[in-house]
């Protein structure tokens, strides 16, 4: 399963983001709702985040403490893609933001997915 996060650029503060994590590489085999999704986020100097995962239906979402309140992810089966959303952005969540898949939705929490995608750099300016 090959992952990709897209999305990120320079916004405003203040602003909504809409980041995708789209997979490829399971045509052929399992789908995206077979695997559990997270999405996370490091700036440099900092230790990786998580964000917050959703299991492979979507029927189950976890967000560690702080994040809560803060970003929705939901997922689109259909369309292989997992979306991260924030709104009123602030400077500090400027980060690299990627997604990683795992079968368990625990592996993906504790940071031991099976698989991580490539991310995408969001830069809030103020």
């Amino acid at each position: 399963v090959q992952l990709q996060a897209s999305g990120g650029g320079l916004v405003q503060a203040g602003t909504s983001l809409r980041l995708a994590c789209t997979s490829s590489g399971t045509s052929s085999g399992p789908s995206l709702s077979d695997y559990a999704v997270g999405w996370f986020r490091q700036t440099p100097g900092k230790k990786r985040e998580i964000i917050g995962a959703t299991t492979g239906k979507g029927h189950s979402t976890y967000y560690p403490d702080s994040m809560k309140g803060q970003f929705t992810i939901s997922r689109d089966n259909a369309k292989n893609t997992v979306y991260l959303e924030k709104n009123s952005l602030k400077a500090e969540d400027t980060a690299f933001y990627y997604c990683a898949a795992s079968g368990r939705l625990h592996d993906v929490i504790i940071s031991t997915p099976d698989y991580w995608g490539q991310g995408t750099q969001v830069t809030v300016s103020s």
